[in-house]
């Protein structure tokens, strides 16, 4: 059945002035102007083709018409509003849908997701495995991970800047490449492995080295379970936290969002010290293999600074005159006259 589009904003304006029987409090009610009340009085009316004030000595009054309908439509705003809430309900609910990675969720955001949840026991998370950009609305999510070049159609939050490292065992290993499908070296002998965590994983057990994203691998790195051989390189793809924008005010989302920001922070500054750590593993390195002295900490040496006097700005006959008579005195000198 087809059914029949409601002026629901005349509606709201005509409960409004049917409660106060005055435009002016009706308008104040609704922060318009009484003649935009009057106006949607008057669209109202057209529409349904029946008078609903009348104008008396004492003020306004209701039609019969306008009193008959008067009820069923003060009800019909209580559903609304309840419609309202019960949509609600999902917002101030404990329970997040979170689509990303395999590799991601083990290496990065499981740890979080667990730490985040010690800080409240009610909280359930639902983990939905996703390597490409999922859709929210048939997956019902409430965020996600991607690892791309950007968030795409949707808000997003880069979780740490794109950076690739090679990683393989702590005590070495053979030349052999291990690939992931997001890896961007391809050679017909090399391992191949579903995805950057099994390339982790796989490095660690000896079985070669790999180019992974270096925010899964700083835990593994930190821990000594790999081995980084290079200093991270910059990549366009990193991985964003993606939701579309009614999701971001939710305040369960905000709040997953503020913790794994945090942790985001957090893993920044490891990052910068896994770099300096390989850079001064190399350093010892190339000491102890060709019997390079360490270089020794620069001793700053502080010297006084010597500045000219200051001269006001406002005396400059003065100063030329101090000028013209050193010229003299040396002009004195050279000619030997007393």
């Amino acid at each position: 059945m087809k059914r029949t589009l409601l002026p629901l904003n005349g509606l709201r304006v005509f409960d409004a002035a049917a409660r106060h029987l005055s435009f002016t409090r009706a308008a104040d009610e609704l922060a318009v102007t009484p003649a935009a009340v009057g106006q949607q009085i008057r669209a109202l009316e057209d529409v349904l083709g029946v008078v609903l004030f009348r104008r008396t000595p004492k003020g306004l009054e209701l039609t019969p018409e306008a009193q008959n309908g008067l009820d069923a439509l003060r009800a019909g705003f209580l559903q609304f509003e309840e419609a309202v809430r019960a949509m609600q309900i999902g917002q101030s609910s404990k329970s997040l849908t979170i689509a990303a990675p395999r590799d991601m969720t083990a290496k990065w955001l499981a740890p979080r997701l667990a730490e985040f949840g010690r800080t409240d026991p009610e909280i359930r998370f639902t983990i939905v495995a996703a390597d490409a950009p999922p859709e929210f609305t048939e997956a019902n999510l409430d965020i996600a991970i991607i690892f791309a070049d950007g968030p795409g159609e949707h808000e997003g939050l880069k979780l740490a800047d794109g950076a690739m490292v090679t990683v393989t065992a702590p005590e070495g290993s053979g030349d052999t490449l291990i690939i992931w499908p997001g890896s961007d070296v391809e050679d017909a002998a090399s391992l191949r492995v579903a995805d950057a965590g099994l390339a982790i994983d796989a490095a660690a057990n000896g079985f070669g080295r790999a180019k992974v994203p270096l925010l899964l691998a700083e835990s593994d790195i930190q821990s000594g379970r790999v081995r980084a051989l290079d200093n991270s390189h910059p990549c366009e793809r990193a991985y964003w936290l993606i939701a579309p924008r009614p999701q971001w005010r939710q305040k369960k989302v905000q709040a997953l969002v503020e913790a794994l920001s945090s942790a985001r922070l957090a893993g920044l500054s490891a990052l910068s010290s896994i770099s300096l750590g390989i850079a001064e593993h190399k350093h010892k390195w190339r000491a102890h293999r060709f019997g390079v002295p360490q270089s020794r900490p620069v001793q700053r040496v502080s010297r006084p600074c010597h500045r000219r006097k200051w001269e006001p700005r406002s005396a400059p006959g003065l100063r030329h005159r101090l000028i013209l008579q050193s010229r003299h005195e040396h002009c004195i000198r050279q000619s030997g006259r007393p």
